[in-house]
């Protein structure tokens, strides 16, 4: 046995290739450091940690994702978020695990954590601070209109229970929690579904009533990127796939057990030989998501040919297991070796940290948590904060359009407007408002 390798009788894991990384102390760079053309474009996604990889996370989410990440002049972060894991699940034992398969999954299918920022959310404890700090502007009537919230609320209502029953507090905060994990590194977008656009516009309402209390630009307010065209593939039973429906193909099933899965994919009662409509054929649907334009050419005359629809599943199967065999032997050696993902994240954290924390620092300050060596500096501060008005804007229905106000810190209405055809057009213009009444009396 090689020396080095043992140490008081005990044999040693051999170092992953992140050990010398993640031996480093944590050194601060502060954004202030860089150059302004030096700055890129951040896109920030979030992976919950309930449950295992199927088919359609990989090619809805794991797949665009990591090719959006090899894009020029764009810092991508992908975190596991373990915190929003625990809103809904209470098995530690499947929180730890699926973590492990997620990670696993992502590195597997080509992630490289060198050039982008990978993380688990639980190892950055600025986020959790930032949540508390969030918390303390973000109005509770922001939180009541949360779709999560209001939808668990409608629920218990119809069932003749208390609104309430059920909810814990952290599905009602998991807003605030999101809002943390995105201006905790000022990110500029966040991919996302057209049902996940609200969370978004409420981290940029949270960010900028942060700003705007502490009198700073403290955080870029983030901007929803809709994936409007996200591929979304059927499941065994023709339903969207999702653990919802139990109708999932696992991502890493073995060969033998991936093949058993897709020969159980339902299929219509058309016999061999006759023609057969692929847009209406789940097989065909998944075909398409992994096969070339020439391939999935060459099977639609297949199925106007009147292919069988084992032959047709003979053939999705040999088109799926060609382009995850790679990485499902790539995967399988990160899953016996825990360690070496251990290694990859702490790494991921550390770089993150490394953004986070001289963030938290300015934030700590602006909020008055300081030391008290400073304490003769802050009158003036004070002074200019007492003198300064605190703006609101609310967005409400007027008849069959929409209209904004702008309150000050006495409820007084400043400012009004109507007939905007959505929410969104009707705040963007409440922000302005409140901006030119804002530059107004600074200039006074």
């Amino acid at each position: 046995m090689k020396r080095g390798l043992v140490r008081n009788g005990v044999k040693r894991r051999k170092p992953s290739k992140y050990a010398n990384l993640a031996a480093h102390p944590l050194h601060l760079t502060f954004a202030a450091e860089f150059p302004e053309h030096m700055k890129q474009r951040r896109v920030l996604t979030g992976i919950t940690t309930t449950g295992t990889p199927h088919l359609g996370n990989y090619v809805g989410a794991i797949r665009p994702a990591i090719a959006a990440s090899r894009n020029a002049g764009v810092e991508s972060f992908y975190f596991l978020a373990d915190y929003h894991a625990l809103v809904k699940c209470d098995d530690p034992a499947r929180v730890q695990r699926s973590t492990l398969e997620i990670a696993a999954s992502w590195l597997a299918c080509g992630l490289d954590p060198e050039k982008v920022y990978f993380y688990r959310q639980s190892d950055i404890p600025e986020i959790p601070e930032l949540t508390w700090l969030l918390t303390c502007v973000t109005a509770k009537g922001l939180l009541n209109r949360a779709h999560a919230y209001k939808a668990a609320n409608d629920a218990n209502r119809e069932k003749g229970e208390d609104a309430d029953a059920g909810i814990n507090a952290g599905l009602y905060m998991y807003p605030v929690l999101m809002a943390a994990d995105i201006l905790i590194f000022n990110a500029n977008q966040v991919p996302v579904g057209r049902d996940q656009i609200q969370h978004i516009e409420m981290a940029r309402d949270i960010g900028q009533r942060f700003n705007h209390i502490y009198g700073g630009e403290y955080f870029t307010l983030p901007e929803a990127a809709i994936e409007d065209n996200v591929a979304t593939l059927p499941g065994l039973d023709g339903r969207k796939m999702s653990k919802s429906y139990n109708n999932t193909i696992p991502l890493w099933l073995p060969e033998k057990e991936m093949r058993k899965a897709i020969l159980g994919i339902v299929t219509n009662s058309q016999a061999p030989s006759e023609p057969k409509n692929p847009d209406e054929s789940n097989i065909f649907a998944i075909y398409q998501a992994f096969a070339s334009a020439d391939e999935s050419a060459t099977m639609r005359r297949a199925f106007a040919d009147g292919i069988g629809w084992g032959d047709a599943k003979q053939k999705l199967f040999e088109r799926i297991n060609a382009e995850l065999a790679p990485m499902r032997e790539k995967y399988e050696a990160l899953i016996d070796k825990p360690g070496d993902i251990e290694d990859a994240l702490f790494v991921g954290a550390r770089k993150a940290r490394e953004l986070a924390q001289p963030l938290i620092a300015r934030l700590r300050a602006a909020v008055g948590l300081r030391s008290l060596r400073d304490a003769h500096a802050s009158a003036s501060e004070t002074k200019a904060r007492l003198e300064k008005p605190a703006l609101q804007p609310v967005v409400f229905r007027d008849a069959d359009a929409f209209a904004f106000k702008v309150l000050d810190a006495k409820k007084n209405v400043l400012a009004t407007k109507g007939g905007f055809a959505d929410p969104k057009a009707a705040m963007a213009a409440a922000r302005d408002a409140m901006h030119s009444m804002t530059s107004l009396h600074r200039a006074t």
